[in-house]
């Protein structure tokens, strides 16, 4: 029995290549709609941009009447074919007889410029995600030397959250005029006000007016010796800036507090977050946070911390207790909140206790870089205030005058030329404290008055401030409750 010959494989014939998802009609109506009443213009999504259109003409298009439209003039065929007038793109289509063919059935069609303008962004979006998916594939097929997979899915995350937040992976460059029109609003946001405040309040008084707020994009230094209350200024503000917006959200319109606050994120590396909870407790109760802990507090005390826990209970503010954090995972923890609750503010605690995503050992002055470049880029990104706290070197110790200074700060390099400001918090009745005389002597009465003229007083000494003043000034503090406040009114 003769064997019958095999057949040859079948070859597959090669697949086109897919075109990138688009719609160049709805681009079409959409482009006529607007042409054809300008109104409509202010009527669709304010997400859609220029670079969301397929075809790049009709991008320029849109460009182009976004900018007429903006001066407050007419954006028609003819203004339109004056700008085009020695623009090859638009001579290739047709030029002026485009125009007029976009403008073409567009009446009926400006009642669903909406629907038009979220199908282009819609299609926008899949085009990036196609792409960003191409480039997660070549990076997990071929990492780069140092990475992982962890690293890889960071930067994917890290990707993903910009695609989500402004429609593309990578923003690139941006026309000055988008820039200029952002300083105007600031301006006259800042104009506007009644308050010296700009950015989000801290609501201590002196200092804000010194800062003029918080602004997002900025990251501050909080610097100092152990035991002279980094922590608790930090845990102060964020508690101020979460309340504010807590207080904020519930008022009525004629009972709005002055600042609006913010959705904070308090990374603490060294306090647990049970810790920091029992700080604002005792705080909020007015009961001595060493009293709460031991239980040595009285039955009307406990009821006290029960209505401030429940008062407390809605506080904007997220705690993340993980201790030695890579800098990677911090940022994608801190865009994960701004995209799912919201974010206004970063807290870390603190920075020397944060660590790199490099695998090499390059030294800690390196590795001090990459975080502090990695948390001013998260700032940028999320455009929000980052403050991270820092410890200062011992030399502190060695001067007669123990008030810190910018070389001071551990890795000062890096440090110092990524913030936008630095803060150093001193107290100097700290010091003092420990260098007691003998009771009964001349010194003694001496260092008496001393201590009462410095007693419940500490110093905030801005040593960098990149847009505005240095100086100091100087908040009230209470160390039964670990609480810094305004001096003059001696309240937190």
């Amino acid at each position: 029995m003769s064997s019958q010959p095999s057949l040859p494989l079948a070859v597959p014939a090669q697949a086109a290549p897919r075109a990138a998802p688009h719609n160049l009609e709805a681009e079409q109506a959409l482009l006529g709609a607007i042409l054809f009443d300008n109104e409509t213009y202010n009527r669709i999504t304010s997400l859609l941009q220029a670079k969301h259109f397929f075809d790049p003409v009709h991008g320029r298009i849109f460009q182009t009447c976004s900018e007429i439209i903006a001066a407050g003039e007419l954006a028609d065929g003819v203004t339109l074919k004056e700008r085009f007038a020695r623009d090859g793109g638009i001579q290739q289509i047709g030029g002026a007889v485009y125009l007029t063919t976009l403008l073409a059935n567009a009446a009926p069609l400006s009642t669903q410029a909406q629907a038009y303008a979220e199908l282009i962004y819609d299609l926008a979006l899949r085009r990036e995600l196609i792409r960003v998916g191409g480039v997660i594939t070549d990076l997990a097929e071929n990492p780069p030397d140092g990475s992982d997979g962890k690293d890889i899915i960071e930067e994917a995350e890290r990707t993903l959250f910009q695609l989500a937040e402004s429609g593309t992976g990578s923003s690139g460059f941006s026309p000055f005029s988008r820039a200029l029109t952002a300083s105007i609003e600031s301006a006259a946001a800042a104009y506007e006000s009644d308050s010296d405040v700009s950015g989000i309040a801290t609501s201590f008084e002196d200092l804000d007016r010194m800062l003029g707020g918080l602004h997002g994009s900025d990251l501050i230094i909080l610097a100092g010796r152990p035991s002279m209350g980094k922590t608790a200024l930090a845990l102060n503000m964020a508690f101020n800036i979460a309340k504010a917006k807590l207080y904020h959200d519930r008022a009525p319109d004629e009972d709005k507090p002055p600042t609006k606050g913010g959705i904070v994120a308090f990374f603490s590396l060294e306090m647990s977050a049970e810790q920091l909870a029992t700080r604002l407790l005792s705080d909020a109760a007015g009961i001595e946070s060493d009293r709460i802990r031991r239980g040595k507090i009285h039955k009307n005390e406990f009821e006290k911390l029960q209505d401030a826990a429940a008062d407390l209970q809605a506080l904007p503010l997220h705690i993340d207790e993980t201790g030695a954090i890579g800098i990677a995972q911090l940022q994608a923890r801190a865009r994960r909140l701004k995209r799912t609750v919201g974010l206004d503010c970063i807290m870390v605690d603190y920075l020397q206790l944060v660590t790199g995503s490099s695998k090499k050992t390059d030294g800690r002055v390196q590795e001090v870089s990459e975080i502090t470049q990695g948390l001013k880029a998260l700032a940028k990104d999320l455009h929000v205030p980052v403050i991270a706290l820092s410890q200062l070197s011992r030399q502190v110790e060695t001067r007669d005058d123990k008030r810190p200074q910018l070389s001071d700060l551990r890795e000062s390099g890096s440090i110092e030329q990524d913030a936008d400001a630095v803060l150093f918090v001193y107290r100097e009745s700290y010091y003092l404290e420990r260098g007691e005389p003998r009771d009964g002597t001349d010194e003694h009465f001496a260092w008496q008055r001393q201590m009462d003229e410095v007693r419940n007083q500490a110093e905030v000494i801005i040593g960098k401030q990149r847009h505005g003043p240095i100086g100091k000034v100087k908040l009230f503090f209470d160390s039964r409750y670990t609480r810094f406040g305004n001096l003059s009114s001696r309240t937190a």
